[in-house]
């Protein structure tokens, strides 16, 4: 039995450190708190690039970074870049007081896209804690697998209906890997945007629309984003759309 705890236990050791996330080098403290004290100062125009800076070049971001970046992009009446990092931190931090500050930025400037219900929330926990939850299950799995195989080797024999629940179990990892969709949107980044009926210049126009308005992107084609616009299937140009992670 001590051998078989211990055979387990290095393969735990192994899984662990296949799922082991990389040790990333921190933003350089120096540039961050030069993007802090030039918004302290309200100093906003000459912040912003900093910050965009530290979140192009490093890929890094804290919650507090998020929420001044949307603030000055606010008070730029750029309400593309004001969404898009609101939605960065929703996606960080998932609460509801930054969904009502978000609809009430939509209400004020009657832009659509942005209103949420318990299902979207749930959505967004999901999606934060993806591939903590995939990880733990296909640990559970490899666990699992590793069990029945010593046992088996024992003589031990499974019931149909433990085999048939492994199965089901290990076709749900599969789904959750490859099958399922937590949804893409995208907010549209220029002013009178054409919303077209079919992927091409020749399509019939349906609508055109201002920078702000947030999209369900339901597929692409070429250079062309499917979306739904009021409730119908349109097409929009990649280039007018700035996909949201």
């Amino acid at each position: 039995m001590q051998n078989l705890w211990f055979k387990i236990s290095a393969f735990l050791v192994i899984i662990s450190a296949l799922f082991a996330k990389p040790a990333y080098a921190q933003a350089d403290n120096a540039t961050l708190a030069t993007a802090d004290s030039l918004f302290l100062n309200q100093h906003y125009t000459e912040a912003l690039p900093v910050y965009e800076q530290i979140l192009k070049e490093r890929q890094l971001y804290s919650p507090q970074m998020l929420l001044k970046m949307a603030y000055i992009k606010e008070g730029l009446r750029d309400y593309t870049g004001a969404m898009y990092y609101l939605h960065l931190f929703y996606t960080k931090e998932p609460s509801r007081s930054v969904l009502r500050k978000m609809e009430e930025l939509a209400q004020t400037h009657r832009l659509q896209g942005y209103e949420y219900n318990d299902l979207q929330f749930f959505k967004t926990q999901l999606s934060k804690h993806y591939m903590r939850i995939l990880e733990l299950m296909l640990l559970a799995a490899v666990v699992t697998a590793t069990v029945m195989f010593f046992s088996w080797r024992k003589g031990h024999q499974f019931t149909n209906l433990f085999k048939v629940g492994f199965t089901l179990y290990l076709l749900f990892i599969l789904y959750y890997i490859n099958f399922l969709d937590l949804g893409d949107a995208g907010i549209i980044r220029n002013n009178h945007v054409a919303i077209m009926s079919a992927p091409s210049a020749g399509g019939s126009w349906l609508a055109t629309a201002t920078e702000g308005h947030k999209v369900p992107i339901r597929g692409e084609q070429d250079i062309w984003y499917e979306i739904e616009w009021k409730g119908q299937k349109a097409y929009i140009r990649k280039s007018n759309v700035l996909e949201l992670p």
